[in-house]
């Protein structure tokens, strides 16, 4: 352990050194990304008299939010209570109208509440959930709307999902990263360290947050170093997708860097995805058969789909997916590739995932069933 620690100081030391402003990483499980970040934190703390120069979203972010399910009155003054952190001096300018903003992209079924301490300086002592207004008129049928005003009485609070509660931490970090002064000098500048904000999520809010990290990378990738970690496929592939593919791939090239931490029988390392073979088409043709079996078709799926046909193109010797394509037996191949394209770049499935039209939806299912059919690629049983 103590030999994999000092690599870890060294890779922190790398990345620190690293004159890329987007830095996407994909971890094998157990490989000791949240301790990377940890080692990055402590590295530049060094080089700034011990104080923070970036904010970091981690395992360890979301253990400051702790339930108090105050039993004692039966969950009346249900709460999350927010543990003290060096954070809490920004809580004061944090503001509620951009995180719900943020939140909305999740399609939220609650409202919150800030409870501050009585000197507002100290931040947030608390957060508070209740039933959005829609939801208590539904639940009040034939009640006047004014009966249902005073949504924000403390009987009302609930308690939610795990999964709400990651999406609602995680879009209360994207909030602060928007803050401007946390580096202590009032600049733009800085960095942000992201590890694995999908651990609990869905696919659905998997490509949400996504886009969320699209966003943020959009407003400060010139300024600010953003490094972002994960051991979920679905997700780095969605966001390498679009930073090395997408749109706006050309703004990003000069900024960004990829790489795969992974262990040896030396110990730790960063490597290049280009020097190593990083082509993890089952984990995508099994994501895309769950999506089927599922009937959960989305736009994004295009995404996934082109990044299979391009790996077994890269595999044939091949540049053109279209190739793939005649292989399988589609007639259309052009019509076909440009609609796949299209599904996979254009900037509205960044902002929600949409569902697929059903001609589109019986096009995709056919190219995925005949990939299956002429390479028979064996998928685990969901």
């Amino acid at each position: 352990m103590h030999i994999e620690d000092n690599m870890l100081k060294e890779l922190a030391t790398q990345l620190v050194e690293l004159k890329k402003n987007i830095v996407l990483i994909y971890a094998f499980n157990g490989t000791g990304k949240t301790r990377l970040s940890v080692e990055y934190k402590n590295k530049t703390k060094a080089g700034n008299n011990g104080n923070h120069t970036g904010v970091y979203y981690n395992a360890y972010s979301e253990d400051l939010f702790v339930w108090d399910n105050d039993e004692i009155n039966d969950g009346v003054n249900v709460r999350l209570q927010v543990i003290k952190s060096s954070l809490n001096e920004y809580h004061a300018t944090l503001d509620e109208e951009n995180l719900r903003a943020k939140l909305k992209l999740y399609k939220p079924k609650f409202d919150f509440r800030f409870n501050f301490y009585k000197n507002v300086a100290d931040g947030i002592e608390s957060i508070q959930f209740f039933l959005e207004k829609k939801d208590i008129k539904a639940e009040q049928e034939g009640k006047k709307l004014a009966e249902t005003e005073d949504l924000h009485k403390t009987d009302n609070a609930i308690k939610i999902s795990r999964g709400e509660e990651q999406i609602f931490i995680w879009c209360f970090f994207l909030t602060l990263f928007d803050i401007e002064g946390w580096t202590g000098d009032g600049k733009q500048s800085g960095h942000f360290f992201i590890d694995d904000p999908v651990s609990s999520l869905d696919d659905h809010n998997i490509f949400v947050t996504a886009s969320s990290l699209m966003n943020l990378i959009d407003q400060h990738f010139k300024t600010r170093k953003i490094i972002i970690t994960t051991h979920h496929f679905y997700f780095f592939s969605i966001l390498a997708d679009w930073l090395m593919k997408g749109e706006k791939s050309g703004a990003y090239k000069k900024q960004l860097q990829g790489f795969i931490l992974k262990k040896n029988k030396d110990g730790i390392e960063l490597v290049n995805p280009k020097n190593d073979v990083f082509l993890y088409h089952l984990e995508l043709l099994q994501t895309i058969k769950r999506a089927i079996d599922e009937k959960q078709l989305y736009a994004y799926h295009f995404a996934l789909l082109r990044q299979v046909l391009e790996n077994i193109s890269s595999f044939l010797g091949v540049r053109q997916f279209s190739y793939v394509l005649e292989q399988i037996g589609i007639t259309d191949k052009d019509e076909i590739a440009m609609l796949t394209n299209t599904m996979s770049h254009k900037n509205v499935f960044r902002y929600e995932a949409v569902t697929m039209v059903e001609d589109n939806e019986q096009k995709f299912i056919d190219i995925f069933d005949r990939i299956q059919s002429k390479y028979n690629f064996v998928l685990h049983a969901n």
